[in-house]
């Protein structure tokens, strides 16, 4: 039973986890409308890598709470394994998280941050194909529940835009951001089976990753400068795929630009942060609720922000996503059906579809939702090892 203090506690860090997830969303297109040098600040690799500094932060917060925690010989026992291991989950994300910046410049925030529920979908399926898991009938119907959820925003970006032309790279935007989350899938895939043979600690695992994302990605921005590519991908004069010495030029002219990326960097150590901790202190139930209400507050600002039209087809869009999202990581849904439902029913084949259907004959049913529940941006070991 957590006393006042633990609660008090457990409530502010659920709120700065839902504040810092929805700035890191808001602050990036913020800081993309901005003009400086003639040109908005449309740099996704730059802006992936002011990201990955970020979770660099967390990896120094770990080493420090580590390093009081041995001076008072408080310290957990690390096990032994080789750090690279995460250079190739790091790589998926830069690529991921590259597209999805890209994906961010030419369609809504709104539709960003729900376009990015698509990562169940890829998970789901990798987990069956690679990790030999077996999804339940009640994971299909939220996956599918998700892609109705998708078709429905995808139709709203449409309608939302003014011309043919607008039209296209909203659209093909949107198509970048869901492309985007099969990496991500790959790459909670892959963290998935480092962290079931090794029991690192979360905050470490994500240093590491942005550790090996920085370097990786910055090494990477100088051939990119010599990369042209189509007026859709960049605004830049010289149409470079990223160029850093214009980026550092347009922060120079307008210093909001500095200001809105180091906010960025800031809310993404404190959203990484806060996530390991409600993880190990909130039921999946609070957690998915606090990422819808992070997904709402993101709608409902863009809308005044940054001009978005409201269109009540969207709703119905964003209810089918949610739902699809508790059905999949059997929240709330499923269990009662288990124990309230279920029991009641007479013996027949129809009940025993409806058994197999929602797992009720699975008794590792609570095992697998720890190893398939997807939480937007969170490690995918942090269910596994809070510390």
């Amino acid at each position: 039973m957590l006393n006042l203090t633990d609660t008090g506690l457990t409530v502010f860090i659920a709120v700065i986890m839902v504040i810092t997830g929805a700035l890191n969303t808001l602050i990036a297109k913020w800081t993309d409308r901005l003009k400086s040098a003639g040109a908005p600040f449309e740099h996704p690799f730059f802006q992936a890598n002011c990201m990955f500094v970020g979770e660099v932060g967390c990896g120094i917060v770990f080493a420090i709470i580590y390093y009081y925690q041995k001076r008072k010989n408080q310290a957990p026992v690390l096990v032994k394994f080789n750090p690279f291991l995460f250079a190739l989950p790091a790589v998926c994300d830069i690529t991921g998280t590259s597209l999805q910046y890209i994906g961010l410049n030419l369609t809504t925030a709104s539709s960003y941050q729900m376009l990015r529920g698509s990562v169940i979908i890829f998970t789901g399926l990798l987990s069956m194909l690679c990790l030999k898991m077996h999804l339940a009938g009640f994971r299909w119907l939220g996956m599918i529940l998700v892609t109705l959820g998708l078709a429905v925003i995808g139709l709203c970006d449409m309608l939302e835009s003014g011309t043919k032309e607008n039209g296209e790279e909203i659209i093909f935007g949107d198509m970048l951001i869901v492309g985007s989350q099969i990496l991500h899938a790959v790459q909670m895939v892959l963290e998935q089976s480092i962290l079931q043979k090794y029991d690192v600690p979360p905050l470490l695992a994500v240093g590491l990753e942005g550790t090996f994302g920085m370097l990786v990605l910055s090494s990477l921005l100088v051939p990119m400068y010599y990369i042209q590519v189509p007026k859709t991908f960049s605004h830049n004069p010289e149409q470079r795929m990223e160029d850093v010495f214009f980026a550092f030029r347009q922060i120079r002219e307008q210093p909001l630009i500095a200001v809105g990326l180091s906010a960025m960097i800031i809310s993404i150590a404190f959203f990484n942060f806060s996530a390991v901790t409600t993880t190990k202190r909130l039921s999946a139930t609070s957690r998915m609720v606090l990422d819808s209400v992070r997904t709402l507050i993101i709608w409902m600002v863009s809308i005044p922000l940054f001009g978005e039209k409201f269109i009540p087809l969207q709703i119905l869009g964003f209810l089918s996503l949610i739902l699809g999202m508790f059905v999949y990581n059997d929240v709330f849904i499923g269990p009662k059906i288990r124990e309230k439902v279920l029991p009641n029913l007479r013996e027949s084949g129809r009940t025993t579809f409806c058994v197999n259907f929602w797992g009720a004959n699975n008794p590792n049913i609570e095992e697998e939702d720890e190893l398939l529940i997807v939480e937007d941006e969170t490690l995918a070991g942090s269910r596994h090892n809070p510390a």
